[in-house]
């Protein structure tokens, strides 16, 4: 096998597991009762219910899909990470000034980053491109579309 099948691989089974724990840990949190309490029940399966509907991802908010999914890997401050692979920083990137880079990226997948948007809709995809464009020091104002998306398809 080729270093950089082993470096794609590796990368991907660590993305899996991070987007599984980080499901996991969501879905604990979201079982807490409306009083607030920490006592919560999660039954086996409940993640995965909470993190995917049919064979997409269920979050309603461009900042809610890239806490839960595209954090995994480029880290909460989109700062990136060194490790298994390189996950490359998403803070003032100028590689995000065209809107359809981002969104192609998602789609189709590029070097290291698996094709994630085929489990998300249109405008999930839009929504989270829009969000990491104008946070994380990105100042990107033209907004992306799901008719945008669709046609990357």
């Amino acid at each position: 096998m080729n270093k950089q099948f082993l470096t794609l691989t590796a990368a991907a089974i660590v993305a899996a597991v991070s987007l599984g724990a980080a499901a996991i840990a969501q879905s604990a949190g979201d079982a807490a009762n409306p009083n607030g309490s920490s006592a919560a029940t999660v039954k086996a399966g409940d993640a995965d219910k909470a993190f995917v509907i049919g064979s997409k991802f269920s979050e309603p908010t461009g900042e809610q899909m890239f806490r839960r999914v595209c954090a995994a890997c480029h880290m909460p401050d989109a700062k990136g990470a060194t490790g298994a692979g390189t996950y490359p920083s998403l803070a003032a990137n100028p590689k995000l000034a065209a809107n359809s880079y981002p969104a192609y990226v998602v789609v189709k997948g590029l070097n290291g980053m698996p094709p994630i948007g085929g489990m998300m809709t249109d405008q999930q995809v839009a929504d989270v491109v829009n969000y990491l464009r104008t946070h994380f020091g990105n100042t990107y104002r033209d907004a992306l579309k799901a008719d945008d998306v669709k046609a990357l398809r």
